[in-house]
């Protein structure tokens, strides 16, 4: 497996793996509807791979088989303070719990090491919750986040601090921002 920064290439098969892990995994966080709502309308379109965003792909021999968005700016969406908001790892569920959703998010941290940031932040998906706590972060608060203009779901704030490497180590994922 390898990970990589995404290119706009690579916006049909991200789509495609966003919607078949909503669908496969959301159901053990969340009722039909709410997955419905959440994985409802999804286009190429949405994924912006220019800008400030970091925005990595896994694939294994030459297919996409995950994502994860990395924000330097976090959302005001978040109660707790952070230098950095993780927006989103998913992993098509025929890759789920094989280290491919953990790699890419060893991957975001190391950007974000880059970017000088202490603190990431995200909201975390019911079913997701585990993952995170796995990674190091902690739980700061349930609430809720909107899936559609009339369907909403409960969802985990959570944060981590990152510790420091070296500045060599620091030097070999780039600087994204």
């Amino acid at each position: 497996m390898r990970v990589r920064k995404a290119t706009p290439r690579d916006a049909r098969e991200v789509c495609a793996v966003h919607e078949a892990s909503i669908a496969a995994l959301g159901v053990d966080g969340y009722d039909d509807e709410q997955v419905a709502a959440w994985g409802a309308d999804r286009s190429p379109d949405d994924y912006a791979f220019d800008g400030p965003d970091a925005f990595l792909v896994a694939e294994t021999d030459g297919r996409v088989v995950g994502f994860a968005a990395l924000s330097p700016r976090p959302g005001d969406h978040l109660d707790t303070a952070a230098d950095a908001e993780v927006t989103g790892v998913y992993v098509h569920p025929d890759h789920a719990r094989t280290g491919v959703g953990s790699r890419l998010l060893r991957a975001l941290e190391t950007v974000a090491r880059v970017w000088d940031a202490d603190t990431l932040a995200l909201h975390a998906s019911r079913n997701a919750v585990d993952f995170y706590d796995d990674a190091g972060f902690h739980r700061v608060r349930e609430t809720t986040h909107d899936f559609s203009d009339d369907t909403d779901g409960r969802v985990v704030e959570m944060q981590k601090t990152l510790t420091r490497q070296s500045r060599a180590s620091r030097t070999v994922a780039g600087r994204q921002r």
